[in-house]
């Protein structure tokens, strides 16, 4: 049966002051894959390392199914660790690596062989038990790392970067099999990375984390498309990112004033007022057409020229200046057969304005 985890406002404070976690709270719950994402140094590893037991909080609690497992040691905690390195014994073979955990448990050889036999299965490692971890590829001995870490039937496993050695292409396939396999063995699962699209395409809620701190948590759907703070916005896949004072035209009752004559109308919802806002417009919100001299819809369109392309394969990024001097990024999906905007074209960007998303400062 897998566990629940409350962080209730945990912090650590390292010698010297270093503050690497500040009063991280949130809930983790039962059958979840939950993932700590932020550019490096941000307290996720150390978050994941707490939760292990490998780390002490220096004030606060941590709790699986209701019970304080604060000072509880890390071999008394029921998790499972899978480590970027795979800390495997290169001296033992893969059987002998995935059984350590259980002969520490005291079982009788027999259990051990058949568990050990039914933990390589699921990862389809079966027939590889005698090779030791030199003789495997990175994705092989990545499942028996994993192998390791279910063979015991823990209720909670924790992942630290565990596919950042791979390359892209295995990388993604070990994405799809760590996800199948956590929902089949209904796993709470804690996944470090740093790795935006790999938080996105896994996880079923995402903690974003930076300085030591917890920015947003949300669904990888919420936190995609309704960023409450700059930094996630900024971070989490491109974004236009803009900044000016509220304001109303003669067209638009609410409206946002970047300067240098670019006026962008804000969503329906935003209502009115006075002050300063932040707001952001993904790159594939953004339609971009062949420059035409009919007047443009106020607030949500603007003129400009493409600076330079990114072929993705299945998108274009462009890069566009606009008459106001603005930079914007435009993504367009690769259809085939209409022509592809090349430097120097003139164009025209439209969107809506229910496309853009204030952010918190």
């Amino acid at each position: 049966m897998s566990a629940s985890i409350e962080i209730a406002g945990v912090s650590k404070v390292y010698d010297g002051g270093v503050r690497a976690v500040d009063a991280v709270a949130m809930d983790i719950r039962q059958g979840e894959f939950f993932s700590l994402l932020g550019p490096s140094g941000c307290g996720k590893t150390t978050t994941l390392r707490m939760i292990a037991g490998f780390e002490t909080p220096s004030s606060g609690a941590i709790r699986v199914d209701g019970a304080d497992i604060t000072h509880v040691p890390a071999h008394k905690r029921d998790m499972g660790m899978v480590f970027q390195n795979y800390a495997l014994f290169p001296h033992r073979t893969v059987a002998e690596n995935v059984a350590f955990g259980l002969r520490m448990r005291g079982l009788d050889k027999a259990t051990i062989t058949a568990k050990v036999k039914a933990a390589l299965a699921m990862v389809e490692l079966s027939g590889l038990e005698d090779r030791r971890p030199a003789q495997l590829s990175g994705g092989q001995q990545q499942r028996v790392a994993l192998a390791r870490a279910i063979v015991i039937a823990p209720r909670v496993l924790l992942c630290d970067e565990p596919l950042g050695a791979l390359d892209k292409k295995l990388r993604q396939q070990m994405q799809f099999e760590l996800k199948q396999l956590q929902k089949k063995l209904g796993l709470t699962l804690v996944f470090v990375t740093h790795d935006q699209e790999e938080a996105l395409a896994m996880s079923d809620r995402i903690a974003v984390m930076n300085g030591g701190r917890v920015e947003q948590v949300g669904t990888p759907t919420e936190i995609y498309n309704q960023p409450t703070t700059r930094f996630v916005a900024d971070f989490i896949g491109d974004t236009n990112i803009f900044r000016g004072e509220r304001t109303t035209t003669s067209t638009v009752a609410s409206a946002l004033d970047v300067g240098k004559g670019l006026i962008l109308a804000l969503p329906p919802t935003e209502g009115q007022g006075t002050g300063v806002l932040s707001v952001a417009l993904r790159p594939e919100k953004i339609r971009l057409i062949t420059r035409t001299d009919a007047a443009t819809a106020a607030g949500s369109s603007a003129h400009g020229i493409v600076e330079n392309t990114n072929f993705l394969g299945g998108a274009v990024l462009y890069r566009v200046t606009l008459e106001s001097a603005h930079r914007v990024l435009v993504q367009q999906p690769n259809a085939g057969t209409s022509r592809l905007f090349v430097p120097g074209d003139g164009v025209t960007l439209e969107w809506t304005p229910a496309d853009l998303v204030v952010l918190k400062d």
